[in-house]
């Protein structure tokens, strides 16, 4: 058996948004790993917000790709948080937090701090990101690069969100706009595609044996990476349309569904 490197984000393909995983997409998770198969979990979320999903999954060695591409990890016991950082890419926010604090005076604004959490300037909503979380004033953002900013607007509908982003013309970063008014940043260039490209070369994974599943925006450049890019059933037509094949949605165990190529019948 020559093993695939398959790709998983978390939320919306593995757990709900509720934080639900089923039992059925845990076992094929497990199933897969082993069969001897690289899982890569490649997530908008940070480092400190994936490990605790790994471990639920039984993830206990290879790759993670975390913060869409801007931090790669690699299993190691002897690290802090069981995972030692291979990869970090980073990008001065000052430009694109001036831009967008003076078109959204009232979003709330974060830069990760890679293991430990974020700096932000007003707290989220309860859950939405894990982690230590140290208020400070919007210039205490941009006095160092960083991998990722996170905007957050949960006073605005999603559609005056999505046009105050459109007219930002934000050239210089990367950036996707999620299922609510949230955007992430990360540095030009940076995708979870690029960051998994890098991993396939570290394992020596044929690109023909890679295999990403997703549901979200920020998935678009992964599912097209990949040589079997699957997205969930409830996605919207643009993720869809970047993708080989749809598999049913999360209500319906749709990863599980998608694994089970990889899975030997018993």
């Amino acid at each position: 058996m020559t093993p695939w490197l398959v790709a998983l984000d978390i939320d919306g393909t593995l757990l709900t948004f509720d934080g639900e995983l089923s039992d059925a997409v845990r076992e094929a998770v497990a199933a897969v790993v082993a069969e001897g198969h690289h899982v890569v979990l490649a997530s908008g979320r940070s480092l400190v917000s994936m490990v605790p999903v790994a471990r639920t999954l039984g993830i206990d060695g290879g790759w993670m790709v975390c913060s869409n591409g801007a931090v790669t990890v690699r299993h190691d016991d002897a690290a802090p948080l069981g995972w030692t950082v291979e990869q970090m890419v980073t990008f001065d926010p000052e430009p694109a937090l001036r831009r967008l604090s003076e078109r959204m005076p009232d979003a709330r604004f974060a830069v990760e701090d890679v293991g430990f959490g974020f700096r932000l300037t007003e707290l989220f909503p309860d859950g939405e990101l894990d982690g230590d979380h140290r208020v400070v004033d919007l210039e205490d953002l941009w006095g160092r690069e960083v991998t990722r900013v996170v905007v957050r607007a949960p006073e605005s509908s999603n559609e005056d969100f999505h046009t105050a982003v459109d007219g930002l013309g934000l050239a210089d970063v990367t950036y996707s706009v999620g299922w609510s008014a949230w955007m992430d940043i990360a540095p030009k260039g940076v995708t979870k595609a690029s960051a998994l490209e890098k991993v396939r070369a570290a394992l020596g994974v044929a690109p023909q044996r890679t295999m990403a599943v997703g549901d979200g925006h920020n998935d678009v450049d992964m599912l097209r990476w990949a040589a079997r890019g699957v997205a969930m059933g409830d996605a919207e037509d643009s993720v869809k349309a970047a993708a080989d094949e749809v598999t049913r949605t999360i209500a319906q165990d749709g990863a599980a569904y998608a694994l089970r190529p990889f899975i030997p019948a018993r």
